[in-house]
């Protein structure tokens, strides 16, 4: 009898380690859905910028309700608020924080808006000049009505700068608070800002 005992023992830990393997790769596996699926299938794309219209909304489907939970967001109704993210440029291209980009266009029509950029882990960069985000309060606009600013490692000479240090991926977030009622019936109407890649990636 003895000599099974270790045996057993062995049959044990390693069951235990292929089930804790596994609950792992589950949980990872759910974790990283609930990051991603609020825009995996967005209800709305409007150039490079996506929306899932049902964050915030009382026919907001379970995936969507743990999404905005994990992460953080505080989802209002459209009314109140709408959001938009890119996670690429306007070729389609992956953003990536070594890259360097221009955002520019028309202020949306809101009562208050920002664009703010996130690291892949959803978390803001350190920003040593405590930029993380423009909006419509600091925004300078040209003589044609245009904001525009920069993100990336190095700053942009004369151009507002949103520092995106390392090399990872990241997104940028559009919100708007208190929309035109016209955008909120007719979210595709947003006139999407511009996001252009500048020079080379380091």
């Amino acid at each position: 009898m003895t000599g099974h005992a270790p045996s057993r023992l062995r049959r044990i830990l390693v069951g235990g380690a292929l089930y804790l393997g596994a609950l792992a790769v589950g949980i990872g596996s759910a974790f990283w859905v609930l990051k991603k699926a609020a825009w995996l299938n967005p209800s709305v794309q409007v150039g490079a910028w996506k929306s899932n219209l049902q964050a915030g909304s009382v026919d907001a489907d379970m995936y969507t309700r743990a999404t905005v939970a994990v992460n953080a967001l505080l989802a209002l109704g459209r009314s109140e608020t709408m959001y938009f993210v890119a996670t690429q440029d306007d070729t389609g291209q992956r953003l990536r924080s070594q890259c360097n980009y221009r955002i520019s266009g028309v202020p949306p029509k809101a009562r208050w808006w920002s664009i703010t950029a996130y690291a892949d882990d959803m978390f803001l960069f350190d920003a040593p000049n405590a930029h993380y985000s423009l909006n419509g309060d600091i925004a300078t606009l040209s003589s044609e009505g245009v904001f525009s600013f920069t993100t990336g490692p190095q700053e942009q000479s004369g151009n507002y700068w949103l520092p995106t240090p390392g090399k990872r991926g990241m997104l940028l977030t559009l919100r708007l608070y208190n929309p035109d009622a016209a955008l909120q019936a007719a979210p595709q109407s947003l006139v999407p800002p511009k996001i252009q890649r500048v020079g080379d990636c380091g």
